[in-house]
């Protein structure tokens, strides 16, 4: 062990010792960008990426459930990313599933998909479905696993499924305007159910959603970390929660 790598080991005991277990957040979503410029920086394909990237991801959910984190919601693919090449396409999405499957073996983690999965290869799709199933059941830490996510489609999805809804209720377009409100429309979500992220995490020096739970992040605190995500450190984690836990929420009083 080196000297930089002693150092990091005595400040994340510090920073930990530090954080107040009532101001941590209770659901995570996290934005797990940068995995392509950190291939590059190393030199290395995308698929080199892909791969940190993912093992990042269960790394990531140990240190949430060290904090006693109860739901993370990781964005993984997006809409736009359905539009990459056919073959980086590919190899982002083998990756994913063998990522899901992964954590599904493990046995400690209840998943989730988020996302319109009809936008998906039927293959993958499928492959996707029969891991987070297989979750079913398992008490602790809810994740949800962001796949063929967009902003925009969820609110279109949902706007189409509280539509589809009413008229099979008999209701006019009419009747459905009168009496629409925000919860109606939550009630359709992806997320229905689940209580908003508290905090939202995006790594690789963005500072933009992109989309990213539009609804669900009205009232989110947001935390922009520079570190490319396989780079991702718990250090940079713990920093994460140290700054939310020093805020004082006010949504939107």
């Amino acid at each position: 062990m080196g000297m930089s790598d002693l150092l990091y080991g005595v400040y994340e005991r510090r920073l930990s010792k530090m954080l107040d277990p009532d101001r941590l957040p209770h659901h995570v979503g996290a934005i797990v960008d940068g995995n392509r410029r950190w291939a590059r920086g190393a030199g290395a394909g995308v698929d080199f990426g892909y791969q940190a990237g993912a093992e990042k991801i269960t790394e990531f959910l140990g240190w949430c459930d060290e904090l006693d984190v109860k739901i993370v919601t990781l964005w993984v693919l997006s809409t736009d990313n359905l539009r990459r090449p056919p073959d980086e396409l590919a190899a982002l999405l083998s990756v994913i599933e063998q990522m899901v499957e992964s954590l599904a073996a493990l046995g400690r983690w209840r998943l989730q998909l988020i996302g319109n999965l009809d936008m998906l290869p039927p293959e993958s799709a499928a492959r996707l479905k029969r891991a987070a199933e297989s979750t079913e059941g398992i008490a602790g830490l809810n994740v949800n696993i962001c796949v063929g996510y967009g902003g925009r489609q969820e609110l279109t999805d949902a706007m189409r499924s509280l539509l589809l809804d009413q008229a099979a209720k008999g209701k006019s377009l009419e009747e459905v305007a009168r009496t629409l409100d925000v919860d109606d429309i939550a009630e359709h979500l992806y997320t229905k159910g689940q209580p908003d992220p508290d905090l939202v995490i995006r790594t690789s020096g963005e500072q933009r959603l992109s989309g990213f739970l539009l609804w669900q992040s009205v009232h989110s605190e947001f935390y922009f970390s520079d570190a490319l995500w396989p780079a991702f450190r718990r250090v940079d984690f713990l920093r994460a929660m140290r700054s939310y836990a020093s805020r004082e929420r006010r949504f939107g009083a």
